[in-house]
């Protein structure tokens, strides 16, 4: 069986028939679709001594390298502007240009806004599996397709020769302690991934002298955990990094340590070494056109200042529970903070239903003095409207106090008041007027 037939007997059993459509999982895909990565995540929880995230030339391709960062509601008016010029986007990913995953908050703040607006799009994302097992469930749910994760060694002693210091929380660990945590928190991932129906690549950056008789090891190592998909790139030396001086793997190098590797699962050998905010066809290089969009969009700015938005909103039905869909709500309960907590300050009445697209436009400008808006369920069009002003919205169930505690000090909601995701309609009370 040929490795794209192994690759797609996989696919159709862990993930979509929409697998198809993605450009480095499937290399007959790179010729009809694009993908596009959203730089939104610019802190990073390892240092990499092969990595240099300070320098950006529109005509450098490489990971950790982007033209702007954004925020995540530039983010989706960077992705609407696309959508308006181009067909064929099939996938959208979040790749850095730090971690993903060091950024939860804007990451997955992202997927979300990404996935209300465009729910057939894939969902990407690629990390270095730190942090990855703790928001494994998050991103199941927000129906994620295809991960990579990147693992350049088992073994702790060599992890301390690539890796100058591993971040976890408060703490910083050097040496082979960073290694060891971060091996252990990868292949935890791999575990709390298997079964979710998510399709997992593992790279591995082959550094010669350094970990190149270890990566035939790591694809066997990762097929038992579940990975589907291996990609072995070869080190390309950057200058002011640790590895600047070590050669580039050679031709013949590369092909021996692949073919030991594809011994245990299928490769990829088509990576272009994507940058943090490529777009487009994988061989399409950085479309001027695509770069005059996303620098619009990082130049986007928000109405008002933070300063003036010190309030959130709710859409409750008695003034106890988040309970009513953004579309359904008369009224809208708005809390102020008061000291080290909240107060009610008033139930502000919603525009009335109908109006289409103004309807959202004047609850915007009504809820002004509002950073966030709670709700039960809110439809595509409406969060668009909405987050372009300058409001989240942000879907939970449950109580109100037990929200409002944690947005007033820009802490993520608890896992429990998540809402499933289910698209707005489902379950929906209404007359189906509000949301359209």
């Amino acid at each position: 069986m040929s490795t794209l037939a192994v690759i797609r007997k996989k696919a159709e059993r862990t993930a979509s028939p929409e697998a198809a459509r993605h450009p480095c999982f499937d290399p007959k895909a790179r010729a009809a679709w694009a993908r596009v990565h959203l730089p939104v995540a610019p802190a990073c929880n390892i240092s990499c001594n092969f990595c240099d995230r300070r320098f950006d030339c529109t005509n450098e391709s490489r990971p950790g390298v982007t033209s702007v960062v954004l925020a995540p509601w530039q983010a989706l008016a960077y992705l609407d502007g696309l959508m308006q010029r181009r067909q064929d986007v099939a996938v959208v990913g979040i790749a850095g240009p730090g971690d993903p995953l060091a950024n939860p908050g804007a990451t997955l703040e992202t997927l979300r806004l990404v996935r209300a607006q465009y729910p057939d799009l894939l969902l990407c994302l690629a990390t270095n599996g730190l942090a990855l097992a703790a928001h494994a469930a998050e991103l199941q749910r927000l129906h994620l397709s295809h991960l990579t994760i990147t693992i350049n060694t088992l073994d702790p002693a060599t992890g301390a020769r690539i890796y100058a210091w591993v971040r976890d929380g408060e703490r910083v660990l050097r040496g082979e302690d960073g290694a060891a945590l971060l091996l252990q928190r990868q292949l935890a991932a791999l575990e709390a991934l298997r079964g979710t129906g998510i399709l997992i690549k593992v790279n591995s950056i082959l550094i010669p002298g350094i970990n190149d008789e270890q990566i035939a090891g790591i694809a066997a190592e990762v097929k038992r955990r579940g990975a589907h998909l291996f990609n072995c790139v070869p080190l390309l030396p950057s200058v002011r990094t640790p590895f600047a001086s070590l050669p580039a793997p050679d031709p013949a190098m590369v092909s021996r340590v692949r073919a030991a590797a594809g011994v245990h699962l299928p490769l990829m050998e088509h990576c272009l070494r994507c940058r943090a905010d490529a777009c487009g066809l994988l061989n399409e290089g950085s479309a001027e056109e695509s770069l005059s969009v996303l620098r619009a969009a990082a130049e986007l700015t928000i109405p008002t200042t933070r300063a003036a938005r010190p309030n959130i909103a709710v859409a409750t039905r008695e003034g106890l529970l988040i309970n009513d869909h953004l579309g359904e709500a008369a009224s809208f309960a708005v809390f102020a903070p008061q000291g080290s907590g909240f107060c009610l300050v008033e139930n502000r009445a919603a525009p009335p239903a109908g109006g289409g697209p103004s309807r959202w436009r004047d609850l915007a400008a009504g809820l002004a003095d509002c950073r966030a808006v709670l709700v039960a369920g809110v439809g595509p069009s409406p969060r668009r409207t909405l987050e372009l002003s300058g409001l989240r919205v942000v879907e939970a169930e449950g109580l109100i106090e037990d929200a409002l505690e944690p947005l007033f000090r820009d802490a993520p909601l608890p896992a429990s008041m998540a809402r499933r995701f289910e698209g707005c309609g489902n379950g929906c009370g209404g007359t189906g007027q509000g949301c359209g």
